[in-house]
């Protein structure tokens, strides 16, 4: 049986839609879960006739992350699971699949965000690659931001303060 989770969060409620059904299992199963939040490198063109536009600083977004992290951590700890977490860099993807591996992780279980059609295409999909390249089983939880507002749930950017 799974003993530790791994549970891709992005800050954003629709991500945060695996949690309820974890804590539903995590007791039974003596599971822990570990938080993980991915920052992708911002990359920013700078052009004749561009306007300039402000990027959150590095250390900024890793404070906000972990801040993030730490916060939904404590509320998973009252609620008797045993949760740590860390903040990484780099592609979602490739991250997770790295984070997985690292902490000995037996299961993935993240959220998707219900995108099909040309929202698939132009953004990929990150539970997708996540699934072809675990070396675990990966639990998929599709959210759709109706699902989201049906269960009474706030729907919000990633990121966005909650």
């Amino acid at each position: 049986m799974y003993k530790r989770a791994l549970v891709p969060l992005d800050g954003s409620p629709l991500a945060e839609g695996i949690i309820p059904f974890l804590l539903r299992i995590a007791g039974p199963l003596d599971m822990s879960i570990r938080l993980v939040r991915v920052l992708e490198p911002v990359s920013h063109a700078v052009g004749d006739g561009m306007r300039p536009s402000l990027i959150a600083d590095p250390e900024t977004r890793r404070r906000e992350a972990e801040e993030y992290l730490a916060t939904t951590a404590a509320s998973l700890r009252a609620r008797g699971v045993d949760v740590s977490w860390e903040v990484r860099n780099g592609r979602p993807d490739e991250e997770i699949v790295d984070a997985a591996r690292a902490s000995g992780a037996d299961l993935i279980a993240m959220s998707t965000h219900g995108r099909s059609g040309l929202g698939r295409l132009l953004f990929g999909s990150v539970a997708e690659q996540v699934l072809r390249h675990a070396e675990v089983p990966v639990f998929l939880m599709r959210q759709t931001e109706s699902r989201l507002r049906a269960d009474g749930g706030e729907v919000r950017a990633p990121n966005a303060a909650p």
